[in-house]
């Protein structure tokens, strides 16, 4: 029933997840990416990809990949994969609502035959419960009569470069034995480290939502265990390294958690749990706790400054980096900007530099413009925030001379050796 021969593919989604899929599978099959954002289309088509995570040399080399933004150009595929966000809203909760959209575009071209796979993160059940009541919907087929489904969940992770999406191990899933079969043959066109078939969709959301749930929850508890050592006088990272000498100590280290999927999924897992009346205390508590760290942040770094005599009000503190993680243009859901608004509470002058970001995606998502240029002896307090390259080849000097001659430096990433910074976390 279905065959290789015939793939025709249309990627739903340009973003992180989206576009290193389209280039790998246009590699050997037809493939259509699409996305509702005409500047993002024509970003592509000249061969740049403002996210990095494509070089324009590999755009550029891509032979079966075409772009548009228009729908009715997608009738002719029979194989889609929907990479669009799954975010929360202001209520920590899921919003689903690019998901349902992106199911009924594909509704209104979908065919008899016609598979979709989904790779948003979900909770358990939400392909099946949401996406698939909206195809049925738009396109007046029936669901594992006239189109199939099955869910595969991203791995991609923004800025690294060594784990790419084709040699990182892909979990698949299908509606259908046959189908799931169909999928996975699919799958290892492109991906070399090989697939691993889950037995049915709603293991394989599962899978996906767990992985960032058990990473928060891990780094929550260094988390705490490091607000413990600070109020001690123990510095945190002695006790890791020590603690690191035994061979089952896992190797996490505290700091904000954002991003895309660590400070996002686990709503979603617990958002499914207390629908089926369930409270999910540890999942919570580890929100809670890494939500509360870029106050926490804040609030140390004036303590320090007030300790050192270093007139809080009207100061100039600089952050480097806003990112979300190092290495990478990625701010959404950056936590950085819960320290900023923290610290902005003391009335005082704050400066944003980081070299990997976009100024105007800063100015659009978060209303702050990042400077341009380092200048030199002008703050009160340095804060290394993220731990980009450009910052880690930086010296002690080098980040003195940003400061006036009484400054803080706030080491946050532990960019620098414990006795060269004033604080750290």
């Amino acid at each position: 029933m279905f065959q290789l021969e015939q793939l025709k593919l249309a990627i739903i989604g340009l973003g992180y997840v989206g576009l290193p899929l389209a280039v790998e599978f246009g590699k050997y099959k037809p493939t259509l990416g699409f996305d509702i954002n005409q500047q993002r289309i024509n970003e592509l088509q000249s061969g740049h990809d403002h996210t990095l995570e494509v070089s324009e040399n590999d755009l550029k080399q891509v032979q079966n990949l075409t772009y548009t933004s228009k729908i009715e150009d997608l009738k002719n595929a029979n194989f889609f994969i929907v990479t669009v966000p799954t975010p929360i809203d202001d209520f920590k909760q899921p919003d689903l609502t690019p998901l349902v959209k992106a199911s009924q575009s594909i509704a209104k071209v979908l065919k008899k035959g016609d598979i979709v796979v989904y790779e948003s993160t979900v909770y358990p059940g939400a392909t099946e419960e949401v996406c698939v009541p909206e195809l049925e919907r738009y396109s007046g087929l029936k669901f594992n009569q006239d189109f199939f489904i099955g869910y595969s969940p991203e791995r991609i992770n923004p800025g690294d470069k060594q784990r790419r999406v084709t040699n990182i191990l892909k979990i698949t899933s299908g509606s259908t034995t046959e189908v799931a079969d169909y999928i996975d043959q699919v799958y290892n066109l492109i991906i070399t480290a090989g697939t691993y078939k889950a037995p049915n969709i709603k293991v394989a959301e599962a899978a996906k939502v767990i992985e960032n749930t058990q990473r928060d929850v891990n780094i929550a508890l260094i988390n705490e265990l490091a607000l413990i050592f600070n109020k001690m006088g123990i510095d945190t990272e002695d006790v890791l390294k020590a603690a690191g000498t035994k061979w089952n100590f896992l190797n996490f280290r505290p700091g904000l958690v954002g991003g895309h999927c660590i400070g996002v999924d686990p709503y979603y897992l617990t958002h499914k749990a207390e629908s089926i009346g369930l409270h999910p205390e540890i999942i919570l508590a580890a929100r809670r706790l890494n939500d509360r760290m870029g106050e926490y942040v804040a609030t140390q770094l004036i303590k320090e400054m007030v300790k050192q005599r270093i007139q809080v009000v009207g100061a100039r503190i600089l952050i480097l980096g806003l990112s979300f993680k190092e290495n990478c243009p990625d701010i959404r859901n950056t936590k950085i900007v819960d320290m900023v608004k923290a610290l902005k509470e003391y009335d005082l002058d704050l400066d944003i530099y980081d070299p990997w970001v976009d100024s105007a995606e800063v100015e659009a998502e978060y209303g702050l413009a990042p400077i341009m240029e380092l200048k030199q002896g002008q703050y009160d307090a340095i804060v290394i925030a993220v731990a980009h390259d450009q910052f880690k080849h930086m010296s002690k000097q080098e980040f003195d001379a940003l400061g006036k001659e009484k400054h803080v430096l706030y080491d946050l990433k532990y960019v620098l050796d414990k006795q060269q910074s004033d604080i750290r976390l």
